[in-house]
């Protein structure tokens, strides 16, 4: 097995589009990485919830912003902004949204075989 790999997100092994959101996964050994193209107006539990149900998000979410701004309010009452150029982590047990009219565009990493938020549907 190489110890090196790369891949093109053009070139996605998944791909789920949900309203208002693009996810394009690609594995890379055992790792999981994914593009997520969020509209403005994209809300968790307007765009997601149906396809998933449960009352909040309760996948984890680690990734990088490099364009626009989500906020995400946790079920214990917690909530953070975070921007293009942060780095976050979204406890499972959460919503999140879009925050103003520039579309949000972030990478999520994980190890493979664990889903996350907009790509996990039972559709």
């Amino acid at each position: 097995m190489s110890s090196l790999f790369k891949k093109s997100f053009d070139d996605a092994d998944e791909v789920k589009a949900p309203p208002k959101t693009h996810a394009s996964t690609i594995k890379l050994g055992n790792i999981n990485a994914t593009k997520v193209v969020l509209e403005p107006g994209w809300k968790w539990s307007e765009c997601v919830k149906p396809a998933v149900g449960g009352e909040s998000c309760q996948a984890g979410h680690v990734g990088v912003i490099v364009q626009g701004q989500m906020k995400c309010v946790h079920d214990d009452g917690s909530e953070i902004v975070a921007s293009a150029g942060d780095a976050y982590y979204f406890a499972p047990g959460h919503d999140g949204w879009v925050i103003g009219d520039e579309t949000f565009i972030g990478y999520e990493f994980s190890e493979t075989g664990k889903d996350f938020g907009p790509w996990k549907t039972t559709a």
